[in-house]
């Protein structure tokens, strides 16, 4: 199956089960890979618009917190199933640098795949 891969959506919300998260926010990144056929695709109706798609992230984690950065994976992938009927299958991955872990590390993501 072929595929569309968009990484680093660069969005800011307020997801988080601390407090502070809740109040103050902080930058998340979203990956998105979909699959679909686009062997004959021709035009932009023939597969997925990828600034939509981009648009379609960066509203969810810019809109209604959440606690689980799990539920804002799984709200994106529901939403870009229902907006496209061309795509086969969904991979979101959104990232949290900014967790509240208190250790050196590089990124926290959770990834939640869904196809039809």
């Amino acid at each position: 199956m072929d595929r569309i891969e968009l990484k680093g959506v660069e969005c800011y919300g307020y997801h988080g089960v601390l407090e502070e998260e809740r109040r103050h926010g902080q930058t998340f990144f979203v990956d998105l890979t979909c699959w679909l056929d686009f062997s004959q695709a021709t035009q932009l109706d023939d597969t997925v618009n990828y600034a939509e798609l981009a648009q379609l992230a960066h509203d969810i984690v810019a809109g209604e917190p959440e606690e689980l950065i799990e539920t804002v994976a799984y709200r994106i992938a529901n939403q870009a199933l229902a907006d496209y009927e061309q795509l086969a299958a969904i991979e979101v991955t959104v990232h949290k640098p900014d967790a509240p872990i208190p250790l050196p590390f590089r990124d926290v993501a959770v990834v939640a795949r869904k196809r039809r």
